[in-house]
């Protein structure tokens, strides 16, 4: 790992993630009822439950509307949840979170994979992060991208390359 990077993760205590494209396939499943399904890696939820018992800040910033997103976030110990956030406000919503919670920009870790993520991407001096499979504008202004998917594992190997990072990752194997 380059030493650059390794300084970097390690100054991190804060993890903001997009929803879909980064934690799910970019995929939805349509129901009658105008609810919209996804489905979830449970080794990233496992990762982000771990993240919340180690005392990290979390939070997704997601235009993502169903309440069924809410609820797997808050099951997995979030509880910065900002949903149906318009393009054009993610940035806002962003800096607002930031300035709530005391923030310096270079403790916090942004995983985006699509144009709405752009702004806090390439406007704050976050450690962005994108899935392998991220738009090009993305994957070009990304400082870390993952070998790993959106929703197939790229959450678990980042929030694991930070923990490493900081060693705790092997903290509850007893090793």
């Amino acid at each position: 790992m380059d030493i650059s990077l390794k300084t970097r993760l390690s100054k991190i205590t804060t993890f903001v993630f997009d929803v879909d494209g980064v934690m799910t396939d970019a995929k939805v499943i349509a129901f009658d009822n105008t609810d919209l399904g996804r489905t979830y890696n449970v080794r990233d939820g496992f990762a982000i439950q771990l993240l919340a018992s180690l005392g990290y800040e979390t939070a997704i910033i997601s235009g993502g509307k169903q309440e069924s997103i809410r609820d797997r976030m808050s099951k997995l110990g979030i509880k910065n949840i900002y949903l149906s956030v318009k393009l054009t406000d993610k940035l806002n919503i962003f800096d607002q979170y930031v300035l709530e919670k005391g923030l310096t920009e270079d403790e916090i870790l942004f995983m985006g994979d699509d144009l709405p993520d752009y702004g806090i991407m390439a406007k704050r001096n976050v450690l962005s992060v994108c899935p392998a499979d991220a738009v090009e504008e993305i994957k070009k202004i990304a400082k870390v991208k993952t070998t790993k998917i959106g929703g197939d594992g790229a959450v678990r190997e980042i929030i694991e390359m930070v923990l490493k990072a900081q060693n705790k990752w092997d903290f509850h194997l007893g090793l």
